[in-house]
């Protein structure tokens, strides 16, 4: 394995270089740095695959948050029934990939895409999308088939999906008729809701709705039902679960893989059902104290280029000085960032042009899309693997 120029965090002025083997701290880096703990994500595909198996639901892990083949492979080694992704792109990307089983959580009316997607079905690819629309439908029919849909069910406020059961029936039946497409289940999402009552009563529509569909004869025997994100997923096996002798269950949390220091760590189903987990964040990002211009006040060379902050700031965890002594990174606080600058408040502990400080991350999601590739680390930060992304 060798890296070059071309990959950011890795130090390789003079050619390329083989990170494996090497800590993070002798010299083969330069910061800021993300990197992924190895046991950290081990221990949550696990987690998930056996919680999965408990409840009767099969897992599609949405790969749109790694993109990373060494770790979607990891989770399909553990038992994930197949992987989610969001646009026809990840799509190819996983076809080439060689995973047998795609769910795109997602409507399709690009004809170029929906043409290849029909001809890899017909060549034996397991690949199905969500449609909405009578447009949607339209369109499908128009790529010649065979293509497999799910019809999705929204909810006011949220993004695609049709608003209500009648307008769900609608399309089934218009998938039903249309020549060469297989309506092959429902697909939901709740991750956009704040609240259980709201989650609820949408998974409960949800339930109905499938029901309805199975009366009307529309869907096939076991037909699938896909939902799920990463902050509820334990009310979806409550709420759907009675379906599982009618229909196949598939989860599709993505965020689970590697969690995080911030929003899910925050809204993990865990903290309601806690003898089910836990996870553990898996992603840490180091980056260089380069000034300490005036009391109160440090600045990092690590910015928006570099960490994800959509759904929170990064969190300083700890603090590791020149002479390799770490301590914890108390009283100090991102409050903003910049491309490349983070802004620290800093109460009572010191901190020194040359500190490195490793920072907790929110939102997995939007972190891994900033690197083309990612060191896999042990449990003494010593480069393991190289995760590649393909975003």
């Amino acid at each position: 394995m060798t890296i070059d120029w071309r990959s950011k965090g890795f130090w390789a002025p003079d050619g390329t270089v083989d990170p494996r083997g090497r800590g993070l701290f002798e010299g083969g880096f330069t910061w800021p740095l993300l990197v992924v703990r190895r046991a950290a994500v081990e221990a949550n595909i696990a987690t998930m695959a056996a919680y999965c198996r408990r409840h009767g639901f099969d897992l599609a892990p949405h790969a749109k948050t790694t993109m990373a083949p060494v770790l979607l492979a990891a989770q399909v080694r553990a038992g994930a029934w197949g992987m989610t992704v969001a646009t026809p792109n990840q799509a190819l990307v996983l076809r080439r990939l060689g995973i047998e089983r795609v769910l795109i959580a997602n409507e399709v009316l690009d004809p170029v895409a929906l043409r290849w997607l029909a001809a890899e079905s017909a060549a034996g690819w397991q690949v199905c999308f969500q449609v909405d629309s009578l447009a949607g439908v339209e369109a499908a029919a128009a790529a010649g088939g065979p293509l497999r849909v799910l019809v999705e069910l929204g909810h006011d406020g949220g993004r695609t999906g049709v608003r209500g059961l009648g307008a769900l029936e609608t399309i089934a039946r218009a998938v039903h008729a249309a020549p060469g497409l297989e309506l092959a289940g429902v697909a939901g999402y709740e991750g956009q809701l704040r609240d259980q009552e709201s989650v609820d009563a949408y998974l409960d529509q949800l339930a109905a709705g499938v029901d309805r569909l199975i009366e009307a004869g529309l869907l096939p025997d076991r037909g699938l039902v896909a939902c799920g994100g990463s902050a509820w997923f334990d009310r979806v096996i409550a709420r759907l679960g009675g379906l599982r002798d009618r229909a196949r269950l598939v989860l599709r949390s993505g965020a689970t893989v590697t969690h995080d220091d911030g929003f899910y760590r925050e809204r993990t189903p865990f903290t309601r059902v806690p003898a089910e987990g836990p996870l553990a964040a898996a992603l840490e990002i180091w980056a260089q104290v380069i000034s300490a211009p005036e009391p109160g006040l440090a600045i990092a060379g690590m910015g928006k280029r570099d960490a994800s902050f959509d759904e929170g700031l990064p969190e300083p965890l700890d603090v590791r000085r020149a002479d390799g002594h770490t301590v914890k990174a108390e009283g100090v606080r991102v409050t903003k960032l910049n491309d490349h600058h983070t802004y620290l408040a800093v109460a009572d502990l010191a901190l020194t042009p040359g500190d490195l400080i490793r920072f907790g991350l929110s939102h997995p999601c939007t972190a891994f899309d900033k690197w083309r590739d990612i060191p896999l680390v042990d449990e003494d930060r010593r480069v393991v693997d190289v995760l590649h992304t393909y975003f």
